[in-house]
C-alpha cells in the first residue's frame, strides 16, 4: 500500500449482564470510544493492560478455566481444532500465560504484603524491574567480600607467604569462575524459579542427587551463618569491647578456652536475637541490605586509601622485639629499663620477665641474652618488605612469632614460657588448611540466580553480573594480597589477633582514615551476612520440603500463612547453633567448605553432562561454556575438598550418599527430565548397540522372562503367585517382561491398558518383581500373544524364555479356543528358539514370604534339552522360600540301559556342574499297556470324535456334550472297564484278581462341563476288580444300557482295536510316568520334569492337551520345562 496504516485496537469493557456483544443495540455498534482505542502495537507490547481487568493465571502451567473455555470456543476461525482446544490451547493463549509468568523471591514479598494488610493476588501484577548491576552484581559482591577478608586475609598472607597467598586465591577463584560458567549455562537454559542452585541441580541431575546436594548446599548455607555470627563476637569482643567478655581468663594458658566459652554465650544469644528478626520482620533484613553493603564497600576503599597513603605517609604502629621474638604489646613501654632523672629503674616488660623489680633480680635466660627493639609494623609500599613476605612461614600450635633476619642468641636451658608476653600462634598453620579456611570468603557467587525472578532479563543479567562480580572480587583478593604483603610487616601479618599492636585488628592498622572504619564496617557486614544466611537457608529448606523428595522433611514445608517458614527457621537456628557450639572460626570454615564445594562441583556435573548429552531441551542462551571447562571446574572442586579436609570431605560425601540412598530407597515419585535419566538412556542405547543380537555365550545365559498373565474383566491380575514364582526365580537379575493381551481394538480399550498397565505394576511393587510392563491390545488372544512372542525386548535385549500357567479349565473353555491358543504358543516358542516354562496349580505356590523349613525340589531328567531343567531348581535355592529345599534328580532308565552306570554317570555330571543333589535312577520295565491306558486313550478319541462330528452351533453342542456326558458318560466307562479287567485275567490265569488293577483318574470323565462333573475316586485310589464285582458290574451295565440311555453318537466310537496306535503309546508313557513320579515325588515341595512338544499333526492337538493333564496329575506343584533348543549350562569354566 502507498501510504501507512494505523491498526488501531479498542478495549471492550467486560459484560456483567450475561448479554454478550451481540447484544448491543444496532445504534451503539458503530459507535467507538476513542478514549479507548489505542495502537495495536502497544497492545501487543503490554495486552495485559487491557481488556476486562481481569489478571491472567500467572503460573507457566497451562490450567484452563471456564471463562477461558467460554472465550476459546468463541468464533468459527478454529472451529476444526475445537474438540482439542481443552488440552491443546491457541498459541494466542499459551503466549498470554507465558507473558504473564512472573516469579518473585518466595516469601518475602509476600511477607512484606500480609504485614501491610495487602492482598497480594488483587494486586496488579508489576514486571520484575531489576537490572544487572543492581539485582546480580552488588548481591553477589556482597556475599562474596565478607569475614574472611576482614579477619583471616592477613593472617593467610603472613602464614602461605605472597606467593603461596596468591595460589590459594587463584585455585579458589578459578573455581568459582568455572563454576559460575557452568551456572551461567543452566540458569540461561530457561527459567530458574525460587531455590536458585538447588532448583538448577535438581532439574539438572534428577530427584536423588537435587535432594542430596540442595541438603548439602542448605547445610553450607546454615554453617555459612554460624561462621558469620562467630565472626561478628569475635569482632565484638577483640577489638569493640573486650571488657564485655563473660569468661576472664586468670592465667594466660586459659585464654584461649575462656575466648570459646564467650563465643559460645554471645553466639547463642545472637542467633536468637538474629532469628527472632527475621521471624518477625524479613522486609527490615531486605531493607538493611543496602547498609551492609555499603559498609563493605567504604571498608574496602579504606583499605586501598589505607595503602596509597603508606607510601609517603605510613601510619605509626610500632612492634616490640624481644631479640626476633614479637612481644604482646599492651601499653607498656617497649624497654628493660628507663632513666627517671639520673636514676636507672626497672620497666614494666622487666617486671614480666623477672621475679622482682630490682637490678639483682634473676630474669628469663632468653630475656637476658637479648636486647628490647621496636620496628616498624606497617613500613609501607615503597619499604622492601615485600621480599621477607614472598615466602612461607608456617608454624606449629603454640609456637612464638619470630621475625627472620634479626640477630638473637638463643638461651641454653629451654625454660617454660607459658605466662611470659610474647606472641603465640594459636593453632598449626599449613597450605591445605589454609585453603579450607580461605574458601568460604570466595562462596556467594549464586546469590544472582537466587533472584532470577526480579530480573528484568534474567538470561542475560545472570552470566554478566555473576562474572563481572567474581572477577571484581577476585582482583580485590589478589591485589590485597601483594599490597599487604608489600607495606605490613611478616610478623604483624601472623599475629591473627593483632596482640602485637595493642589488640587492633590487623587489616585495620592499613585502613584511612581510622582503624574504626574497617572495625565498624566488618562488624556491620557480618552482621548482615548473618542474618542473610537466615533468611535465604530457611527457604532453601522450604523449597526442598515442598518438593516432597525426602519425606521427612515435609513438615519444614509449612509456616506462616504468607509462606514464611517457620519451622525451617527453627531448624536452621537449631543447626547453626551446632557450628556457634563449635566456636572457633578456623574450625567452621572448612565444614562449609566442603558443602559448598560438593554443591559446586554437582553443578559443574550438571553442566557436564547436558552438554555432552545433547539433549534437544538444552539450549543455554550463555554460549562461552563447554564440557571440558564444566570437567575441569568439577575435578577441582573434588580436589580442593579432599586439600581442606580429606575427613570432612568423607563426612560430606557419606551424608550425601546416605541421603542419595535413602531418596532412591523411598522412590523418588519426581520426574524432571534430568541428565541422569538422559544418561541412563544412552547408556542402556551404547548397551544395547554393543550387545550382539543372538544367542549369548552359555556361561553368559541366564533367563530372560517373558511373563503371560491372565486378568479378569476389571483388568486385575488372576495368578498374581506367578509374580512370585518370577521374583523368586530372578532375584531382580536379568529382563523381565510382564505380558498380557486384551482383546479389542485400542482405539476402544487404550484406557483399560493404562488400567491394566497401572494394576500390573502395582502387583509387581508388591510382589518386588523387577522389569517391565506392555499389555497389548488384539482382536483376538492368540495374535496378540503371538506378537508378545515375536516382539518383546529391543535389540539384543529380549526374552528367551516364556512363562505361563497352564490352563486349568482348558476343558471348560467355550469351544476349543483355549486349548488351541496354549498349543499354538507351544509351537510358536518352539519356532522362536525360546524355553517355555509352564506352572501347574500355580495359586498352590508359596509366596515371597513363606519359607520352607525342609522338603525337596524333585527334578525329573527324561529328555535333555539344553540343561534348563538343572539350572531352574538353583535359581530357586538361591532365594529364601526355597533356600532350605535339597534337590533331587531323577532319571530314567530303559530295559537295555545299565541303570547303575547311569547313577555313577549323572552324580560325575553333577559335580562338574557345581551342583548339589542325590541321584535316583528309576527302571521303567513294564512295558505292557494297561487297560486303563486303553480306556483313558478311548475316552480321549470319543471326545474328539463328538467334536468333529457334531456339526451344530456353538450352544446346541455345548448342551448336547453335556447331556451326552450326565446321562451315558458313566455306565460307558463302566461297562469298558469292566470287559477290559475280564479279558485281561482271561490273558493271564494265574494273575491273582488283587493284581488286576488299574488306577482311577479323578479327571476321566473331565472332557464334559466341570460344573456337573461325575464324581470320582480321589486321586492315587487302587480299585482292586474281583469275580464278584465284576459279575456285579455286568449285571448294572446290562441294566442301564437301555436305548434311552445311550445316544446314536457312541455307536461310532472306535473299539480298543481301531484304536490310533500312536495316541494309545502316547497315553502309556504318560500314564506310566505319573505313576511313577506320583510314588517318588507325591511330597515334594517342587516337581520339575520335562514338558513334551506338541505333535507335528495339528489334528491331534486335543489329545496333546490330554497327555500332558495325565502326566501331571496327582502331583500339587509342577514346573513343566521345555527348553529353547541350545545348551545354558556347561562344566567349563
Amino acid at each position: 500500500m502507498s501510504h501507512t496504516q494505523r491498526f488501531m485496537v479498542t478495549a471492550v469493557p467486560s459484560r456483567r449482564d450475561g448479554l454478550g456483544s451481540s447484544g448491543m443495540q444496532n445504534g451503539d455498534s458503530t459507535v467507538r470510544d476513542t478514549e479507548n482505542t489505542v495502537p495495536i502495537l502497544e497492545y501487543l507490547r503490554e495486552p495485559n493492560k487491557y481488556g476486562d481487568g481481569i489478571p491472567k493465571e500467572s503460573s507457566p502451567f497451562i490450567n484452563s478455566t471456564d471463562m477461558d473455555k467460554e472465550i476459546m470456543y468463541e468464533g468459527k476461525n478454529l472451529a476444526l481444532f475445537e474438540e482439542e482446544l481443552d488440552r491443546n490451547p491457541m498459541v494466542s493463549s499459551l503466549l498470554n500465560r507465558l507473558a504473564n509468568y512472573t516469579n518473585l523471591t518466595q516469601g518475602v514479598r509476600e511477607h512484606e504484603e500480609a504485614e501491610n494488610n495487602e492482598e497480594p493476588r488483587k494486586k496488579e501484577i508489576k514486571a520484575p524491574q531489576m537490572g544487572t548491576f543492581i539485582g546480580v552484581y552488588l548481591p553477589c559482591l556482597q556475599n562474596i567480600l565478607g569475614v574472611i577478608l576482614f579477619l583471616r586475609l592477613t593472617w593467610i598472607v603472613g602464614a602461605a607467604g605472597i606467593f603461596g597467598s596468591f595460589w590459594i586465591v587463584f585455585i579458589c577463584c578459578a573455581c568459582t569462575l568455572l563454576t559460575a560458567i557452568s551456572m551461567s549455562a543452566i540458569a540461561t537454559n530457561g527459567v530458574v524459579p525460587a531455590g536458585g542452585s538447588y532448583y538448577m541441580i535438581s532439574r539438572s541431575l534428577g530427584p536423588e542427587f537435587g535432594g542430596a546436594v540442595g541438603l548439602c548446599f542448605y547445610l553450607g548455607t546454615t554453617f555459612a551463618g554460624a561462621m558469620y555470627i562467630l565472626g561478628t563476637i569475635e569482632i565484638l569482643l577483640t577489638y569493640i569491647v573486650p571488657s564485655a567478655a563473660i569468661f576472664k581468663a586468670e592465667d594466660p594458658s586459659q585464654e584461649t578456652q575462656a575466648m570459646l566459652n564467650n563465643m559460645r554465650v554471645y553466639g547463642t544469644c545472637t542467633i536468637t536475637l538474629m532469628a527472632t528478626v527475621v521471624f518477625v520482620g524479613v522486609k527490615y533484613v531486605n531493607k538493611l541490605a543496602l547498609v551492609f553493603l555499603a559498609c563493605v564497600i567504604l571498608s574496602i576503599l579504606a583499605i586501598y586509601a589505607g595503602v596509597i597513603k603508606t607510601a609517603f605517609s605510613p601510619p605509626d604502629f610500632p612492634l616490640c622485639m624481644l631479640g626476633n621474638r614479637t612481644l604482646a604489646w599492651e601499653a607498656f613501654e617497649c624497654a628493660k629499663v628507663s632513666t627517671v632523672g639520673n636514676q636507672t629503674v626497672t620497666t614494666q616488660l622487666w617486671q614480666l620477665f623477672c621475679d622482682s623489680p630490682y637490678l639483682n633480680a634473676t630474669c628469663d635466660e632468653y630475656f637476658t641474652l637479648n636486647n628490647v627493639t621496636t620496628i616498624q609494623g606497617i613500613p609501607g609500599i615503597a619499604s622492601r618488605v615485600i621480599i621477607d613476605n614472598i615466602w612461607s612461614s608456617y608454624g606449629s600450635q603454640g609456637e612464638i612469632l619470630e621475625k627472620r633476619g634479626i640477630l638473637s642468641v638463643p638461651a641454653l636451658e629451654s625454660a617454660t614460657n607459658t605466662g611470659l608476653p610474647y606472641v603465640f600462634s594459636d593453632i598449626a598453620t599449613y597450605f591445605t588448611m589454609l585453603v579450607g579456611i580461605y574458601f568460604p570468603s570466595v562462596t556467594g557467587i549464586m546469590a544472582g540466580s537466587n533472584r532470577s525472578g526480579d530480573l528484568k532479563d534474567a538470561q542475560r543479567s545472570i552470566p554478566t553480573g555473576t562474572l563481572l562480580a567474581i572477577i571484581t572480587t577476585s582482583f580485590i583478593y589478589l591485589s590485597s594480597i601483594i599490597l599487604f604483603g608489600a607495606c605490613i610487616e611478616g610478623v604483624l601479618l601472623r599475629d591473627k589477633f593483632g596482640e602485637s599492636v595493642n589488640g587492633n585488628l590487623v587489616i585495620g592498622t592499613l585502613a584511612w582514615p581510622s582503624p574504626w572504619v574497617i572495625v565498624i564496617g566488618s562488624f556491620f557486614s557480618t552482621c548482615g551476612a548473618g542474618l542473610q544466611s537466615l533468611t535465604g537457608a530457611p527457604r532453601l529448606m522450604q523449597a526442598i520440603a515442598r518438593d516432597g523428595i525426602v519425606p521427612f522433611l515435609r513438615v519444614f514445608g509449612h509456616g506462616k500463612a504468607n509462606g514464611e517458614p517457620t519451622w525451617a527457621l527453627l531448624l536452621t537456628a537449631g543447626i547453626c547453633e551446632i557450628g556457634i557450639l563449635i566456636a572457633s572460626l578456623d574450625s567452621v570454615a572448612p565444614i562449609l567448605s566442603m558443602f559448598f564445594l560438593m554443591c559446586y562441583m554437582f553443578v559443574n556435573l550438571a553442566c557436564a553432562l547436558q552438554t555432552l548429552l545433547k539433549t534437544p531441551n538444552w539450549r543455554p542462551r550463555f554460549t562461552y561454556y563447554h564440557w571440558t571447562l564444566s570437567f575441569l571446574g568439577m575435578s577441582l572442586c573434588l580436589a580442593l575438598m579432599f586439600i581442606c579436609s580429606w575427613y570432612y570431605a568423607l563426612v560430606a560425601m557419606v551424608i550425601a550418599g546416605c541421603i542419595y540412598k535413602y531418596i532412591e530407597y523411598r522412590g523418588a515419585e519426581k520426574e524432571w527430565g534430568d541428565g541422569i535419566r538422559g544418561l541412563s538412556l544412552n547408556a542402556a542405547r551404547y548397551a544395547l548397540l554393543r550387545l550382539e543380537d543372538g544367542p549369548p555365550h552359555t556361561k553368559n545365559w541366564r533367563p530372560q522372562l517373558l511373563i503371560l498373565l491372565n486378568l479378569d474383566p476389571e483388568q486385575n491380575v488372576k495368578h498374581p503367585r506367578l509374580l512370585s514364582l518370577t521374583t523368586q526365580l530372578k532375584a531382580g537379575k536379568g529382563l523381565t517382561i510382564v505380558g498380557s493381551v486384551l482383546q479389542g481394538t485400542f482405539l476402544e480399550r487404550h484406557t483399560d491398558v493404562q488400567n491394566a498397565e497401572q494394576n500390573i505394576k502395582t502387583l509387581m511393587g508388591l510382589e518386588k518383581t523387577k522389569g517391565f510392563c506392555h499389555v497389548v491390545v488384539s482382536s483376538n488372544r492368540r495374535d496378540g500373544v503371538s506378537h508378545l512372542i515375536q516382539s518383546s525386548g529391543l535389540g539384543g535385549m529380549k526374552h528367551n524364555t516364556v512363562l505361563v500357567a497352564w490352563p486349568e479349565l482348558w476343558r471348560q473353555t467355550d469351544g476349543p479356543t483355549g486349548w488351541k491358543n496354549f498349543v499354538d504358543m507351544v509351537r510358536e516358542t518352539t519356532a522362536a528358539h525360546q524355553a517355555l516354562l509352564v506352572t501347574k496349580n500355580i495359586d498352590s505356590f508359596p509366596t515371597n514370604q513363606e519359607r520352607f523349613s525342609g522338603g525337596t525340589i524333585d527334578i525329573w531328567w527324561i529328555v535333555h534339552d539344553g540343561g534348563l531343567l538343572m539350572l531352574l531348581p538353583f535359581l530357586l535355592s538361591q532365594h529364601k522360600v526355597w533356600k532350605k529345599c535339597k534337590m533331587r534328580i531323577f532319571t530314567v532308565a530303559q530295559i537295555d540301559d545299565n541303570s547303575i552306570q547311569m547313577k555313577k554317570d549323572l552324580q560325575l555330571f553333577l559335580y562338574q556342574l557345581r551342583l548339589d543333589a542325590e541321584v535316583e535312577v528309576v527302571e521303567m520295565l513294564d512295558n505292557d499297556i494297561s487297560a486303563f491306558t486303553y480306556e483313558r486313550t478311548l475316552v480321549m478319541e470319543q471326545r474328539s470324535q463328538m467334536l468333529k462330528q457334531m456339526q451344530l452351533s456353538k450352544n446346541e453342542r455345548e448342551r448336547e456334550i453335556q447331556s451326552i456326558t450326565d446321562e451315558s458318560r458313566g455306565t460307558t466307562i463302566r461297562r469298558n472297564s469292566a470287559r477290559a479287567a475280564l479279558e485281561f485275567q482271561d490273558r493271564n490265569p494265574d494273575v491273582p484278581n488283587e493284581e488286576a488293577q488299574l488306577i482311577h483318574d479323578r479327571n476321566a470323565a473331565g472332557h464334559s462341563s466341570g460344573t456337573d462333573r461325575l464324581a470320582v475316586p480321589p486321586e492315587g485310589v487302587h480299585m482292586t476288580w474281583t469275580k464278584e464285582k465284576i459279575t456285579a458290574e455286568k449285571n448294572k451295565n446290562k441294566e442301564s444300557l437301555s436305548p434311552e440311555g445311550v445316544r446314536d453318537i457312541f455307536n461310532m466310537k472306535p473299539e480298543w482295536g481301531n484304536l490310533n496306535q500312536s495316541n494309545v503309546r502316547r497315553m502309556h508313557t504318560a500314564v506310566k510316568l505319573n505313576e511313577v513320579v506320583v510314588n517318588r515325588s507325591q511330597d515334594a515341595r517342587l516337581v520339575l520334569l520335562n514338558m513334551p512338544g506338541p505333535p507335528k499333526n495339528r489334528q491331534g492337538d486335543e489329545n496333546y492337551m490330554e497327555f500332558l493333564e495325565v502326566l501331571t496329575e496327582g502331583l500339587n506343584r509342577v514346573l513343566m520345562v521345555r527348553g529353547g533348543g541350545s545348551e545354558v549350562i556347561t562344566i567349563y569354566s
